[in-house]
């Protein structure tokens, strides 16, 4: 852990200068923003920032404020309402890919999820498992058994990466393509050279997915693009952007939060062996065990923007019509007054899934989730099956986290690991 902020012979940072960290999404913050969230929480818990992208935010970091807020009918997803902030923020290119649930409110929000949801039903996921199970074994019988390998490109990304791109019907010599595209949107930062990179990326990611459109609607594979084309074409049910920008979101959100939630749980296990001792005895413990990495190291840190319809108040403090609002996660799930010991990892801890924002709260709450437990249950099962005996390649504390500019989120920047130390 970065000792930027706070140690055990150092004192916690002030509100200001806790603020000033998280709004300046420096390296140290990125490197480790727990102590800056668990100030927050004490001192500022609904705390104005002033962003690198230049519009000013709110973040909520108490549990009970942040699950409220994600359900809060006046904290608006549909951000053609803040167009003005949206353009700062994201520039006018996204606009082509952000029509989708995960921008939009009811009954726009429901019409939308009620067409994907019915693809990612706890029923219809299961059904997903022997596959699941055969491109993780794939990918391990791939791997260096020997020597040091990053995990995270040889099988925490191409995982998840496979298995929705299969479901979406993405043929397998394009997907490379694709998550090249998605990994340069989910990296850039705010400067001109970074904003024309994510122009270049969303266009060739908006052409292509309208190109894979358009191959689906002349030869239907059965795959969820397929049925998204011909909700559109039959149903009215989608219009041409709101297929587009569905098919990217699921694409998306459906590989890159869970590849960083599976190196998150790997390294946390490997960093702490009697934990990883409780969390294998059986299905069960390892499925508690789950839930309690998603609470301790979510790689969601924050929840997607909200605006303000109308004036707010949220604990003493007015966000005025128009305000972004930034929901902490990461900062929620830490929160000693609804989790004890909460800087601690204990895959014991009862409850914590029906307790944990994760997966958000409310109207919003992640459709992708029951694919994302299949998952890491698969893969973390399989890989500790496999290689009792593996090892982080290096010490615990040497571990290097993600730093880029904008917290989307919380992950390894890589997990190099020796399968099979003998």
């Amino acid at each position: 852990m970065t000792q930027a902020f706070a140690s055990e012979e150092s004192e916690a940072p002030s509100s200001e200068e806790a603020a000033a960290a998280a709004s300046s999404c420096s390296r140290e913050f990125r490197a480790d923003p727990h102590p800056v969230y668990a100030a927050l929480r004490e001192q500022a818990p609904v705390c104005p920032l002033s962003p690198p992208h230049g519009v000013e935010t709110y973040l909520v970091t108490r549990y009970d404020d942040a699950r409220a807020a994600l359900a809060d009918p006046r904290l608006s997803k549909d951000m053609y309402g803040a167009m003005d902030a949206y353009h700062r923020i994201f520039g006018d290119s996204s606009v082509a890919l952000d029509d989708n649930m995960l921008f939009s409110d009811p009954p726009k929000h429901t019409r939308l999820r009620r067409i994907v949801g019915s693809t990612f039903t706890p029923k219809r996921v299961e059904s997903l498992r022997p596959r699941v199970q055969e491109i993780t074994d794939g990918l391990l019988d791939a791997c260096r058994k020997s020597e040091a390998v990053n995990l995270l490109p040889e099988f925490c990304f191409p995982l998840p990466l496979q298995v929705i791109c299969e479901l979406l019907g993405v043929p397998e010599n394009e997907r490379k393509q694709a998550q090249e595209w998605s990994a340069t949107v989910a990296q850039t930062g705010f400067g001109p050279e970074a904003r024309k990179k994510l122009e270049v990326a969303e266009g060739n990611l908006r052409d292509y997915l309208v190109d894979l459109c358009a191959r689906k609607r002349r030869e239907p594979d059965g795959g969820l693009l397929s049925a998204l084309v011909t909700a559109k074409d039959q149903e009215g049910a989608l219009t041409d952007h709101e297929l587009v920008s569905t098919a990217w979101v699921i694409l998306f959100a459906g590989h890159k939060t869970t590849a960083y939630q599976i190196g998150n749980a790997v390294y946390h296990l490997l960093s702490r062996p009697d934990q990883k001792e409780l969390a294998l005895r059986d299905a069960k413990a390892l499925a508690a065990a789950i839930e309690e990495i998603f609470r301790f190291e979510t790689s969601v840190e924050n929840a997607t923007f909200r605006y303000a319809k109308e004036d707010i108040v949220i604990r003493d403090t007015l966000i005025p019509k128009g305000a972004l609002v930034q929901i902490s996660l990461a900062g929620a799930n830490r929160d000693p007054r609804m989790f004890a010991r909460p800087d601690e990892m204990d895959v014991r801890r009862p409850n914590v899934q029906a307790t944990h924002l994760t997966f958000g709260y409310g109207p919003h709450y992640c459709v992708g989730a029951p694919l994302a437990r299949l998952e890491l249950q698969t893969a973390l099962t399989t890989l500790f099956q496999r290689y009792p005996g593996m090892a982080l390649a290096g010490a615990p504390g040497d571990a290097r986290w993600l730093t880029v500019p904008f917290p989307a989120f919380r992950g390894l920047a890589e997990l190099p690991v020796v399968l099979d130390p003998s």
